[in-house]
């Protein structure tokens, strides 16, 4: 005889709004559950079902298909000790993607992205691409996705089944990024935005995802602590959706997915704004969807594989990547302000042609920056800096010499720069989003 129960459920594992939504979707399917309310901020649900008795072990299952751990008595360390051989293996997992990143963009893989432009730039949203798919984008858009593949019934063979509707949410997604994108490019050609303001944002988002970072790597509680979060009700739509039948749901799915709150898209969304460019911010935000896809892709296809992407040594291993890309992202906003920490720099020493009343210097933008980077110049002498516009675009189609007070519009072909450096010490420029750098050194 069916009777009125009402327990709390201990989960571990949860770090924001969209890990509720998410186990809250999986309990739902129990018959029996009338209510649930999560609290990931507590570590807990409520559970209300009115059957014989309560569903623990079917509970239990659930919560741990979908990544989480769960018990009916309060889980005192949530936090799991990390073995030193899991924290190796995450770092070599980490040094193992970067390497591959560096083996393609050696071989000029990463060129194929290129419409004219500096292939750094598409290179750089595409790889952000993935690292978000493996974090932000993962725990907000990837809930959305394992929801959407859980509750969405198609009929037909397996490809009508299983892929054409992660195909259509990815068609909506790519489509909308890409067009969105390039609405953002002509925003931003409509007025100039400050370097300082690019700067502050930049930092704002570095500061964010570092704090993102220590908490997926179990240092720091969520960012949620600090009130920092994603409304709950802002979610409705996406219930709807995701729960909806209807042969159009899930390209409107994806297309929404632009608006979703994640540190890397709109990290993204700015870069493409300042580009000042429908083709620029179109092509740029259409390539960082497009690296967000394999992981998405795969993890709607395979929803019940979920719980293997939440391994310790993956989910360290992503923290990593996080916090590499943190500092990179602090380092770019500092580098506007003309503060240069160096982050993983590569640096091309050039040279410099000197004679009694002149110092010339010739660097090219190419696909891989500035070709060469550095160069050494002496005091007092007037310089001739001529830059060799070979591919620029977005944020190489500008240059920045924060200390000289300089801010130039590149071109395709020769463009000069004249200054005279009146004392020692280090000069050093960037793009206008502070990714590309070079520095004079002055003797």
């Amino acid at each position: 005889m069916a009777s009125k129960h009402n327990r709390v459920v201990y989960i571990s594992g949860m770090h924001c709004a969209s890990c509720e939504v998410l186990i809250s979707d999986s309990l739902k399917k129990i018959n029996g559950i009338e209510d649930i309310k999560i609290s990931h901020r507590k570590g807990s649900a409520q559970v209300a079902c009115n059957c014989e008795e309560f569903p623990w072990q079917d509970i239990e299952a659930r919560i741990k298909s979908v990544g989480y751990e769960a018990s009916l008595t309060p889980i005192k360390n949530q936090r799991s000790k990390v073995r030193a051989e899991q924290w190796f293996y995450s770092i070599l997992l980490v040094l193992g993607i970067y390497l591959i990143y560096k083996y393609l963009k050696w071989i000029g893989l990463l060129g194929w992205f290129s419409v004219d432009v500096s292939n750094v730039n598409y290179g750089a949203a595409f790889i952000i691409g993935i690292v978000a798919s493996l974090s932000t984008c993962l725990m907000v858009v990837g809930a959305v996705v394992m929801s959407f593949a859980s509750k969405y019934n198609a009929s037909g063979n397996f490809y009508q089944k299983n892929l054409k509707p992660h195909l259509l949410f990815h068609l909506g997604r790519l489509t909308t990024f890409f067009l969105l994108g390039g609405v953002l490019g002509i925003i931003g050609s409509w007025f100039k935005v400050s370097d300082a303001f690019i700067s502050a944002f930049t930092i704002f988002i570095a500061l964010v995802l570092l704090w993102l970072a220590l908490n997926i790597l179990g240092f720091v509680s969520s960012i949620s602590a600090l009130g920092i979060r994603m409304p709950k009700k802002s979610l409705s739509v996406w219930n709807k959706l995701q729960e909806s039948e209807h042969a159009m749901a899930p390209l409107a799915l994806g297309a929404l997915s632009f608006f979703l709150p994640c540190g890397f898209t709109q990290s993204m969304q700015l870069f493409a704004m300042s580009s000042g460019s429908f083709l620029t911010g179109a092509m740029t935000l259409f390539i960082f969807a497009l690296g967000t896809m394999p992981v998405l892709f795969g993890l709607g296809v395979a929803t019940t594989r979920f719980k293997n992407m939440k391994t310790v040594v993956v989910q360290k291993a992503i923290g990593l990547m996080v916090l590499f890309f943190a500092f990179y992202t602090l380092s770019s906003g500092l580098a506007i302000r003309g503060i240069d920490i160096n982050f993983l720099a590569e640096n091309k020493m050039g040279n410099v042609i000197s004679s009694a009343n002149a110092q010339v210097v010739n660097m090219a933008v190419d696909y891989s920056g500035y070709n060469p980077s550095v160069f050494k110049l002496q005091r007092g002498v007037p310089v001739k800096w001529v830059i060799d516009g070979q591919q620029v675009s977005g944020c190489t189609r500008d240059i920045i010499v924060p200390s000289l007070n300089i801010r130039r519009t590149l071109s395709p072909g020769e463009n000069i720069i004249e200054f005279t450096p009146e004392k020692a010490g280090t000069i050093n420029f960037s793009c206008s989003m502070g990714m590309v750098r070079g520095k004079f050194i002055v003797e």
